[in-house]
């Protein structure tokens, strides 16, 4: 698991890349000395409504996870790939995160006690 911080740059729509897998790709800029880093992560299936609620300019932290596989062309060509897999976003400065998790339950203070009344004789059999 990796985390960075940065400013969400943009924000791609959900494609659906086959009938079991969606992705949606973002790109954050991420100052590091003198050049800024413009840094794409994907998000895959149910995390990719993770980002609905931001948008581009959100100063953002991302919890990823790095994968990585082979290919081999037709031509037999040995290539390999790189993925930065987002699953966690939280706005910066927000209390709340974007986990599908939902808010705090807001603190409400205890009502206050009415005070205890003599009992009145009444007709009531109770």
């Amino acid at each position: 698991m990796f985390t960075i911080n940065g400013k969400l740059k943009r924000i791609e729509e959900t494609k659906q890349v086959t009938d079991s897998f969606k992705k949606r790709e973002f790109v954050i800029t991420y100052e590091s000395g003198q050049y800024p880093q413009y840094i794409s992560f994907q998000l895959v299936q149910d995390n990719c409504t993770l980002i609905d609620c931001m948008q581009e300019g959100d100063e953002v932290k991302i919890n990823f996870d790095v994968r990585g596989r082979e290919w081999t062309a037709p031509d037999g060509q040995v290539k390999y790939f790189n993925s930065l897999n987002a699953w966690r976003l939280e706005k910066m400065g927000a209390t709340a995160s974007s986990t599908n998790e939902p808010p705090a339950p807001e603190m409400v203070p205890p009502p206050k006690e009415e005070p205890v009344l003599p009992e009145e004789d009444d007709d009531l059999p109770f």
